[in-house]
């Protein structure tokens, strides 16, 4: 018998209102529900699938049919394969909230369109992917990369020392969402008094109506209105302007993106806001879990601050930041000795691949010192991999630089609350408690 079907398991999720994932018949498994990742009690599933059935079929869900790809090579193969898995017919498997739904006609007659995707050029093949990707890919260049640390190092000093002392208080609101907000406004060189208008976005863009961020379809639908508007005088500013580094003005200039429709426009703001700030920000509040959860990694990294770079890149394998992503077959073909016919959705469970022990030794550990720690899912492989995968990295280096100058522990003490989300794997409260040196 697995360990996984043991009491104690079988007690915490009935608890939860989840089934053990080996009560139930394996064609039964649906592993997209967002109650299960909000519970943080998706692993046993996805070990189950790994060992038993690698790319599954679930029939029945909430989102329609659909295949998860669990194992880390099998992902690999469809990340890079875009001549057989297309993104151009959205990236997730049920919209970024998982409520797809349909948009008003514009003044100008557009046609309506399905909010999965909104034009986005991370919901694109190519050409058209690589010309409006190539626009704005320069923000995170190298080059501009070391203009920015001096500036994240002093706003995460500032953030750090302003933190109360012996209180609790909420992480990742006063550090992961602060730090990554006013890095998101930076790029768009967006007013940085409205800049938890980001935040904002970012949260309606991911979440389904009815959880605790907007209540309705029309609350969601008109909150991004008003993100299209605000981000539509900024545009047309910098259009008028002569061009600057910040990303608006690099797509009001940019000659494969300066015709795009609204709707397009507000994906590709989507894409920028959700990629720079829920994957930075998440991994932030998780690497402070993880510490706590493995006091002896905590004492390695204590006992050897040289440990940090290396350590993010661990924290973001383990937190996976982005659940999944996902494909559509624009051929019959076969993956893992499955038939896979043409318009199937094929889901890359992310936070699956990096837990695979058949890639990385001892995945299910938590290992600040682990070798070749980069070698991981978070960021996606191939054409899609993560444009600010680096940006993400030096957030997180730089934070616990800052960190380790100060306190001794950043301890928790409470259980974190998690997001109701299929798609992004994150936190929406972390209580913490700050120790210095």
């Amino acid at each position: 018998m697995s360990e996984h079907t043991s009491t104690n398991a079988d007690s915490a999720l009935s608890e939860m209102n989840i089934p053990n994932p080996y009560s139930l018949p394996l064609n039964e498994i649906n592993v997209a529900q967002p109650s299960i990742f909000q519970q943080d009690a998706q692993w046993d599933y996805f070990k189950r699938l790994r060992e038993e059935d690698p790319v599954h079929y679930c029939a029945d869900s909430g989102f329609g049919p659909y295949w998860s790809v669990t194992k880390y090579q099998d992902i690999v193969k469809v990340d890079t394969d875009f001549h057989t898995y297309s993104s151009a017919q959205g990236i997730t498997i049920g919209g970024l909230g998982g409520v797809p739904t349909q948009q008003p006609e514009d003044g100008a007659g557009e046609k309506k369109q399905q909010w999965d995707g909104f034009g986005m050029f991370i919901a694109m093949d190519p050409p058209k992917h690589d010309l409006q990707r190539a626009t704005v890919a320069s923000a995170v260049a190298p080059p501009n990369l070391a203009l920015l640390e001096g500036t994240i190092r002093e706003r995460a000093a500032t953030i750090l020392d302003s933190l109360p002392r012996g209180e609790a208080f909420n992480w990742v609101d006063l550090v992961s969402i602060e730090l990554t907000t006013q890095m998101l406004a930076t790029l768009f060189d967006f007013p940085f008094e409205d800049r938890r208008k980001l935040t904002r976005w970012s949260d309606i863009a991911t979440t389904p109506p009815g959880v605790g961020i907007v209540e309705s379809g029309e609350q969601k639908r008109a909150e991004l209105i008003e993100c299209l508007q605000y981000f539509t005088q900024l545009w047309n500013a910098r259009a008028s302007a002569p061009p600057k580094s910040d990303l608006i003005s690099m797509l009001a200039h940019g000659k494969d993106t300066k015709d795009m429709g609204p709707f397009e426009f507000l994906g590709n703001l989507l894409l920028l806001i959700v990629g720079g700030n829920d994957t930075t920000r998440n991994s932030i509040s998780g690497g402070v879990l993880f510490l706590n959860q493995n006091p002896k990694e905590y004492d390695k990294l204590r006992g050897n601050l040289d440990l940090i770079p290396n350590m993010v890149s661990e924290i973001i394998r383990y937190q996976t930041p982005l659940a999944h992503m996902r494909r559509t077959a624009l051929v019959d073909t076969e993956l893992g000795g499955k038939k896979i016919k043409a318009g199937d959705k094929l889901v890359m469970w992310y936070v699956s691949g990096n837990r695979d022990s058949d890639v990385i030794p001892n995945a299910d550990a938590f290992l600040i010192d682990r070798a070749r720690a980069r070698h991981h899912l978070s960021f996606g492989f191939g054409i899609h991999r993560c444009m600010g995968n680096r940006l993400a990295e030096m957030q997180l280096r730089i934070l616990w630089e800052e960190i380790s100058k100060r306190f001794s522990k950043v301890e928790v003490v409470a259980e974190p609350k998690r997001t109701y989300s299929t798609f992004v794997k994150g936190y929406t409260e972390l209580m913490v408690k700050v120790h210095e040196l």
